[in-house]
């Protein structure tokens, strides 16, 4: 028989996480628990440094704001529904909240690469052409920048997640990954999803491949322009302005690079130990980006070290 004329409406879905591999889940947990609250701290610090210091009143420190505040939401839309699964038996989630779940996630992603090419292009101005950059970084323009961020990322996400809930699903309703990940979910589709995957192509195209093409040319310019810099303080200091920024797209970028660029196992024996290192590289790119973001910028940014300081005496 037809595998869809045997769907049946769909309330929930188990999530299987580490159900496998027990042993690793009290493990896991303690470890997630941790980075978390190391992200809500260190993110929730920076947001606080930028808005109480004047002197961090700048697009450069409003957009990193904009990051920190966009990391919080990104860990909290997937995290508690993770720490929880490692540690009850039941790993159910009703159809809405998976729905709620798979939104938000793909809302953050998508915003936080725009958000990226955004601020390369404010590091592009201040280093490129210092002089206007007062008139062209203005807060009419930057606003409107981190705006428009948001609304790209979170209507890219109305359009993926409304798609992906739509199409019927079969009797299976197991989802073999922590988080109802948009991808583990269209598995259990009883339908031709090549609609879906031409819109999550033309989205990758839009929100991964033009955000990597607009920094990687904007850093081209940036590091031209500091070459042409005569003293070697000069360029030091003109480098150490985009160094936090070039350094937190490198670990994003490269850590999707690796999660969907590394070749597949064709051995049916490593297959279980595949799967295992897919969930954890995919679990741990979900936490690890959010926590080094704040560590990066208050470790290589004079400013926000010194913000930091002023805070804590205060």
């Amino acid at each position: 028989m037809d595998r869809s004329n045997q769907t049946s409406p769909v309330v929930g879905f188990i999530l299987l996480g580490l159900s496998a591999h027990t042993r690793l889940e009290k493990t896991f947990f303690v470890l997630i628990l941790l980075m978390y609250l190391v992200i809500l701290l260190g993110n929730g610090v920076l947001i606080l440094v930028t808005i109480l210091d004047s002197r961090l009143h700048t697009p450069m420190y409003f957009f990193l704001g904009n990051l920190s505040f966009l990391d919080i939401c990104y860990t909290t839309s997937s995290v508690p529904l993770i720490l929880d699964s490692f540690l009850t038996p039941s790993k159910t989630i009703p159809f809405s909240a998976c729905a709620m779940q798979m939104f938000l996630s793909f809302a953050m992603g998508a915003t936080e690469c725009v958000l990226l090419g955004m601020m390369a292009f404010d590091r592009y101005v201040a280093i490129c052409n210092p002089l206007r950059y007062p008139v062209v970084m203005s807060k009419a323009a930057y606003v409107p920048m981190a705006a428009g961020s948001w609304a790209a990322g979170i209507t890219n996400s109305v359009v993926q997640t409304s798609q992906a809930m739509r199409v019927p699903f079969c009797g299976d309703n197991v989802i073999n990954h922590f988080t109802c990940e948009i991808l583990a979910v269209l598995k259990l589709a009883c339908a031709d999803i090549s609609i879906n995957v031409i819109s999550m192509v033309v989205a990758n195209v839009i929100f991964l491949g033009a955000p990597v093409l607009f920094i990687f040319v904007s850093y081209v310019f940036i590091i031209a322009t500091i070459l042409r810099i005569p003293s070697t303080e000069g360029r030091k200091k003109a480098f150490s302005t985009c160094s936090a920024h070039l350094t937190v797209v490198v670990v994003f970028y490269g850590t999707i690079l690796f999660m969907y660029g590394k070749p597949k196992s064709r051995d049916p024996l490593g297959a279980d130990k595949q799967d295992l290192s897919d969930k954890l590289t995919s679990l741990f790119y979900g936490v690890v980006t959010p926590m080094l973001n704040p560590i990066i910028y208050s470790l290589r940014n004079k400013d926000v070290k010194a913000a930091m300081k002023n805070l804590v005496r205060q």
